[in-house]
């Protein structure tokens, strides 16, 4: 597959100036179209991410990385791209893992691609090992097969497979709802171990406001 047309990279960022520019530059190695959708940054996310070479969408206000994706993916469906890459701002991923998701899909079959970071989860801090195993479990039960990291934001996506889901979440619940949508719609998932970046960076997720969040996506998804 020509990868270079049909393929861009979307990357959702709330004040991530310390690292978009160097990952908007490693993701382009491999694919040229980037889109940021910056929502609601108050440095200079935007304005580092579009010098790199990203198209940037500004949000006036923060509105969640759910809603962030959404707005990504939806204009680049309209804009013609078969595939969406999703990777975190904070540069966790490593764009040299892109090849690997790439020649996942190019086997044929596959709709969703997610990266599974358990091989590496040893670079991976202890608590937030042990809450992805717990909710990787969880949501294992509701998928009816192993799923080794689900909350891994580095994934390949078929944007037609995703257009016809009805998803709900704004925020950082959306990995758990999208890998869901797509187990009980019968689309085909494929993991593949990518590497496990974390340095100093704070985690933006709130541990009460959005663990409340996902507590309640996963007891509607339970019923």
């Amino acid at each position: 597959m020509d990868w270079s047309s049909n393929c861009v990279a979307v990357i959702p960022c709330l004040n991530e100036a310390a690292t978009i520019a160097a990952l908007v530059r490693g993701v382009r190695r491999h694919l040229p179209e980037v889109m940021v959708v910056d929502d609601g940054s108050t440095d200079d996310t935007a304005r580092l991410a579009e010098a790199a070479g990203a198209v940037v969408l500004q949000q006036p206000r923060p509105s969640g990385k759910g809603a962030a994706l959404a707005l990504g993916w939806s204009l680049a469906l309209d804009a013609g791209f078969d595939w969406a890459v999703t990777l975190d701002g904070d540069g966790q991923h490593s764009p040299d893992d892109l090849p690997a998701l790439l020649s996942a899909a190019d086997a044929g079959g596959v709709d969703l691609v997610i990266g599974n970071r358990m091989g590496d989860r040893g670079q991976m801090p202890w608590l937030r090992r042990q809450v992805n195993r717990w909710m990787s479990r969880r949501l294992s039960e509701l998928a009816g097969f192993w799923l080794p990291d689900s909350q891994c934001g580095f994934r390949l996506m078929r944007l037609s497979a995703w257009s016809k889901l009805q998803l709900q979440t704004t925020h950082f619940e959306i990995e758990s709802e999208v890998l869901l949508a797509f187990v009980r719609h019968g689309f085909v998932l494929e993991f593949v171990p990518v590497k496990s970046i974390y340095k100093q960076e704070q985690s933006k997720i709130h541990p009460v406001r959005d663990s409340l969040r996902w507590f309640r996506w996963w007891f509607r998804a339970r019923l």
